[in-house]
């Protein structure tokens, strides 16, 4: 039986949050619908590009707070230095990302572009980004969650 009011749970500030638990990438689902619209549809190029901003502005904020000297990158190889490689591919990923979001940006700018090349190029960035995200979804956890033994 409760005898007191319920309380909700408290919702801590996104600037609080740790990096890894912030989504700062952007509405990629907004982005893939966006491009299903059809092409004759009025402004249908100035829609993309409005997904295709914040999606670009969240990239590079993701970039941002995991690499650097103090940025996620650093503290997990504090913690994990094993981890020196998988961080590498990661950076490396980070830059052909950022070159694929310009890239694909700049397609859609261009009226030359068919709607059929613009679809294929974002579904290639999204399985990019989403392998992305596993990999550094495992890093995390193999830094902070494989046991390495040796301790008492």
């Amino acid at each position: 039986m409760v005898t007191g009011p319920i309380q909700q749970p408290s919702v801590v500030p996104t600037a609080v949050r740790p990096p890894a638990a912030r989504r700062p990438v952007g509405d990629l689902s907004a982005l893939s619908r966006a491009l299903v619209v059809p092409p004759g549809e009025p402004h249908w190029r100035e829609r993309v590009i409005g997904q295709l901003v914040p999606v670009r502005r969240g990239f590079a904020e993701h970039v941002r707070l995991t690499e650097g000297p103090a940025g996620l990158y650093a503290e997990l190889l504090v913690q994990a230095p094993r981890l020196h490689r998988g961080v590498r591919l990661l950076a490396r990923e980070h830059r052909a990302i950022v070159v694929a979001l310009a890239d694909l940006q700049h397609a859609v700018e261009w009226p030359g572009v068919r709607a059929e090349d613009l679809r294929r190029r974002t579904d290639e960035l999204l399985d990019a980004l989403a392998r992305h995200r596993q990999r550094g979804a495992d890093l995390l956890w193999e830094a902070y969650q494989t046991d390495l033994g040796g301790e008492t």
